[in-house]
């Protein structure tokens, strides 16, 4: 999923000191919204697509070109984080921005062949769940000559079915959608994890039980070769020369927030089923346990749902209230934000992704003002969608470079922004 990854650009001013902190009191909505304004404008300042002779939707890259040090996929997660932003905040000064990076990007339901020396099916997933995210909140529709939020997150999925093998590995998806980029001979969790999250929010949305029948068999496949372990553990890739039996037993927050958060939206879906309760708390409670060991988020490797569900709740919550503390103390009082949550203080370790991840700490404490949970289409979703948008057929595999750690790993700053987000809309969902 990345992803969520590949290397970010890590900036270490020359202060040895920071004394002040970012300005928020976390216990006061218009504090928060006011101290995620601070940091949004901060976040916006790397971007420059929306200035002439850019192009939209992407941050300063990709790093093959030379451009800059951010892949296409981070483009999506910053508007996730905009579109996220408006729904907590009711800000609209970003929107007209927000919108034009999520169209302009969405060619071939965003499977570009601008991106093609990058493109992994958890990228292109990344930017359906955006969509999916824009549906699901209310978030204002594209005229009607553009392309429609639901459309380009089940033109996704489509895509990403078509590109199931159950022929090799008894199924699942490869991390890399072309032969000729590293991690085409994977299958891993995050690839598979975010059609297992997308397929269970399409059907929660639409009430059409193929794309849960899908999410459901994405789960099982994962837990069948053992992704998943009993203790709900959630390792990372296994290599398909393996028949996937060598699994390799890395962990990382983003592979564990996509999948709770799909169960999140099983568990509504199929009105409280045990088939979906038993794993969601068990993976909740281990993700927690796992990646806030003192009650604020990191990553260790490196360093959205509560209607329905409310017996995560409580837990869930107490994480975000801690991990947003933390997060504002690694902030400056401009909105320029650290990396690392657990030091009270800000660490120098700048970049868009620590914008990201802040601004979804603090965020995730609004969710606590939401009174209804995701929309659906009965239940006011406006979004227009296309249940034949996508579909096409995967390339046919090559000879390939080996894989390397950096290649699956260097992402960790803008996993503690999933996690923080995921977390947030899964509480939105489950609340009593």
């Amino acid at each position: 999923m990345v992803s969520i990854l590949t290397s970010r650009l890590a900036i270490f001013l020359a202060a040895t000191c920071v004394c002040a902190a970012l300005d928020v009191d976390l216990t006061s909505v218009a504090s928060i919204q006011s101290a995620a304004n601070v940091v949004a404008q901060s976040l916006l300042s790397y971007y420059h697509g929306d200035e002439p002779g850019q192009v939209p939707g992407i941050l300063p890259g990709p790093p093959q070109r030379g451009t800059g040090p951010y892949y296409w996929w981070e483009g999506d997660v910053l508007w996730g984080t905009m579109v996220d932003y408006w729904h907590y905040t009711n800000d609209t000064t970003f929107n007209e921005a927000t919108t034009q990076a999520l169209l302009f990007q969405s060619e071939d339901t965003y499977n570009s062949a601008n991106w093609s020396l990058s493109m992994g099916n958890d990228d292109q997933g990344f930017w359906a769940m955006s969509a999916m995210l824009a549906a699901e909140v209310g978030y204002p529709d594209p005229p009607a000559d553009q392309p429609q939020w639901l459309a380009l997150a089940q033109g996704v999925f489509n895509n990403l079915v078509s590109r199931w093998e159950p022929e090799l590995c008894g199924g699942g998806l490869r991390w890399q959608v072309f032969t000729h980029n590293v991690g085409f001979d994977y299958k891993n969790t995050i690839a598979t994890g975010i059609m297992f999250n997308i397929g269970a929010r399409l059907a929660r949305y639409t009430r059409n039980d193929s794309y849960a029948t899908w999410a459901e068999r994405s789960w099982d496949w994962l837990v069948q070769l053992n992704y998943i372990d009993d203790q709900y553990n959630v390792y990372d890739s296994a290599h398909i020369g393996d028949n996937c039996t060598i699994v390799d037993k890395a962990q990382f927050s983003y592979n564990a927030a996509v999948l709770a958060e799909g169960l999140a939206y099983m568990y509504a879906y199929t009105n409280a089923s045990a088939k979906w309760q038993t794993p969601l708390a068990g993976l909740v409670n281990r993700t927690l346990e796992f990646f806030f060991p003192d009650g604020i988020m990191i990553e260790q490797p490196c360093e959205r749902p509560t209607t329905l569900a409310p017996f995560v709740a409580d837990p869930i919550m107490a994480a975000l209230q801690s991990s947003a503390a933390g997060a504002a103390k690694s902030c400056n009082p401009n909105g320029t934000c650290g990396f690392r949550w657990t030091t009270g203080a800000y660490d120098g370790n700048t970049g868009a992704g620590q914008q990201m991840s802040a601004l979804a700490a603090l965020m995730s404490l609004l969710v606590t003002q939401e009174s209804v949970p995701p929309l659906t289409e009965s239940s006011g979703g406006t979004s227009k969608g296309d249940p034949g948008a996508g579909n096409h057929a995967p390339a046919l595999p090559g000879a390939l470079p080996p894989i390397t750690m950096g290649d699956r790993v260097g992402a960790g700053i803008l996993t503690t922004f999933l996690v923080a987000s995921l977390l947030a809309g899964m509480w939105w969902l489950m609340r009593d």
